[in-house]
């Protein structure tokens, strides 16, 4: 049997992935939003940090480059 931790790291990133891709699938469904593929993977990316991470996220503001 798996370490407790473990098991439930399993389960948090389990709900992670379900909730990214319901938002995702949602946004797409009722088009409030176009995705290209590298902008999907960043999404996906950044929501996957935010749900799985061990601290509270902090806000970036990207002021172009």
């Amino acid at each position: 049997m798996p370490p407790l931790r473990l098991t439930a790291r399993e389960k948090i990133v389990e709900g992670a992935v379900s909730m990214v891709k319901m938002a995702v699938d949602k946004l797409e469904q009722e088009k409030v939003v176009q995705l290209s593929p590298a902008d999907k993977a960043a999404m996906v990316s950044n929501l996957m940090v935010v749900l799985c991470a061990d601290e509270p996220a902090q806000p970036i503001v990207s002021t172009g480059a």
